[in-house]
């Protein structure tokens, strides 16, 4: 008899993790039978079955010849036996017998490969490999010590060996010992087929009903059960009745037990797995560095980079105001004295400050973390926030108590909301307290195209606002309900701005004036080419890192040393809101 791997597909007096034990002789019947190799107890495909293994009962449990077949999953199933990536075995019997929790009597219907089997003596213990040109060898994958066989039946069972050879010079009793895998090789292809296909229907129909099995469990639990209750239909056998079913594949018995527990975990913990998330394949980022949770910034660089810029940060401003009545051209009447010409000069000096931001990290730390580049991510924060710190001073500022050590000193960086009305024209957006949101929208457009007359800045400016400032103007609708401004761009257009740009730090802004009012700032129309930042040389930003030898400690810092204010009278137009009393 040819065959490719033997070893125990079953041992006796062995408890198994599924609580039972298997006794000796329980399937004494089968001895000499072949049944189909599957994997993993898969039988719902003809592909499914790798070959056929034939059984032998032995004093210690029964023990299997296999055999693989020439398909695909068979000749791949051979690789890896014989590799010695998969060693154990496992069976499915039904029409079972219990004493208690010991099985005395079975029908082994298939042997499967698995990956861990219920059984922890049922395992692969020789493999033959066929070779052309040298005597077949065994590879052994147990630590018991065993013979090694060539591809013939080994010479220590000459009672199994004896029977064989009564079998084969006995027809008569041959016949009377045919198996159901030697009717069904007797099938056509096509018969194959159809047989198949019952067979995974009758699969698919025991495994919706399960859970029938329980209670007949609980019943037989101290006593023999003669007949059995059943989770799979034999088809073979044509019966209508229920029977108990061995599957001792370790998996198999797993999830089986937890359909009586309820919860796969349990079910786990009793198989003696605990604390299985373990193995679990490790979370897996979907980004390769962590990503920021920030405010939207796409306004930051439209200042930044909308702002004039001069190589000198001290910037000195001088105008001659010339539209008082002094400075007005005057008519001459004959033989009267002419007066000279008055007007005022004005001047404003505006230095620089330091603007700077600093982050240590442990070198241990910037060691450990291998996934990405920590030392390039901290410095891209640290820019991002210092674009963003500098962007909001010359807007709004920068928020700080004046006590505050570290506030950006607003005489060095110049607000344009709180900047002198020479620079900065203050329009008040005057609503009752109980206004409602159209109300104060209403207010807000009248005053903002009314102030333009004002404006003397350069260009067409820009619309600097909150998005509910904005989303109040669109949401604005005429006396038959239609939206007045449906796009942005409409809204722009009325209000004579280039375009409107939201700012998140702009949100719910206050300053007392010297009426002692409240007024929250809605929006800024400016002209940023009005505005000039000044850097000396070496003033720009810049990055510096450093090792503290003493603690361990990479140090980062970035830094600018500039200044910033407007530089054009009435260059720009503050919008604030205003509530007054009812009238």
């Amino acid at each position: 008899m040819k065959f490719d791997f033997c070893g125990w597909a079953t041992k006796n007096n062995i408890l198994c993790t599924d609580g039972r034990t298997i006794r000796k002789d329980a399937f004494k019947h089968n001895d000499q039978k072949i049944v189909p190799l599957v994997w993993d107890h898969n039988h719902n495909q003809p592909f499914d079955v790798l070959g056929h293994a034939c059984l032998q009962n032995r004093p210690d449990g029964v023990y299997v010849y296999a055999t693989f077949n020439d398909s695909d999953s068979g000749q791949q199933a051979k690789k890896i036996v014989q590799h010695g990536d998969i060693t154990n075995l496992s069976i499915l019997a039904n029409k079972l017998k219990h004493r208690g929790k010991d099985v005395i009597h079975g029908d082994i219907k298939e042997v499967s490969l698995v990956l861990a089997g219920a059984n922890p003596g049922a395992c692969i213990e020789s493999v033959i490999c066929h070779g052309e040109e040298s005597e077949e060898e065994a590879y052994v994958y147990t630590d018991e010590s065993i013979t090694l066989y060539n591809a013939e039946a080994p010479e220590e069972v000459p009672e199994e060996k004896e029977k064989e050879k009564l079998k084969m010079d006995d027809p008569e009793k041959k016949t009377e010992e045919e198996t159901v895998a030697d009717v069904y090789n007797t099938f056509s292809e096509k018969q194959k087929t159809v047989v198949n296909a019952m067979i995974g229907m009758a699969v698919e129909q025991a495994l919706e009903h399960g859970d029938d099995n329980k209670d007949k469990d609980d019943d037989n639990e101290d006593g023999e059960d003669e007949g059995g209750t059943t989770m799979k239909h034999n088809v073979f056998d044509k019966e209508d009745s229920k029977e108990d079913v061995l599957s001792h594949s370790d998996t198999v018995a797993i999830f089986s037990e937890a359909k009586k527990c309820g919860s796969l975990k349990e079910a786990v913990l009793q198989h003696g797995i605990e604390n299985i998330d373990f193995l679990f394949p490790d979370a897996v980022n979907v980004t390769n560095t962590p990503q920021f949770i920030q405010r939207e910034m796409g306004w930051v660089q439209q200042v930044v980079n909308g702002t004039h810029h001069t190589p000198f940060s001290r910037i000195k401003s001088v105008f001659a105001d010339i539209t008082e009545d002094e400075a007005r051209a005057k008519g001459y009447i004959k033989g009267n004295l002419k007066k000279e010409e008055v007007f005022t000069l004005l001047k404003r000096t505006t230095v620089p400050t330091m603007i700077y931001k600093k982050q240590k990290l442990d070198r241990e730390d910037v060691i450990d973390i291998t996934d990405f580049d920590v030392a390039a991510f901290v410095k891209a924060e640290m820019r991002v926030m210092l674009d963003e710190e500098i962007a909001r001073s010359v807007l709004v500022g920068d928020g700080r108590l004046s006590s505050s050590d570290d506030k950006i000193n607003e005489q060095n960086i110049r607000p344009i909301w709180k900047d002198e009305d020479l620079y900065t024209v203050k329009t008040p957006v005057e609503v009752t307290s109980n206004a409602t949101a159209d109300q104060k929208a209403k207010a807000f457009i009248r005053a903002a195209i009314k102030s333009r007359k004002n404006y003397k800045g350069s260009g067409e400016p820009t619309l600097y606002t909150t998005e509910d400032v904005l989303t109040d103007c669109l949401l604005m609708e005429d006396t038959t309900g239609r939206v007045i401004y449906d796009t942005v761009t409409k809204l722009a257009t009325a209000l004579r701005v280039k375009s409107i740009v939201t700012v998140p730090v702009m949100e719910d802004l206050t300053r007392t004036d010297a009426s002692s009012n409240t007024l929250t700032l809605m929006g800024l129309i400016v002209n940023l080419n009005d505005y000039n930042i000044g850097a000396d040389k070496g003033g720009a930003v810049n990055m510096f890192d450093d090792f503290d030898i003493d603690y361990n400690a990479q140090k980062y810092l970035i830094e600018t040393r500039c200044s910033g204010a407007l530089i054009k009278p009435f260059s720009a137009i503050a919008l604030e809101l205003k509530v007054v009393a009812a009238g």
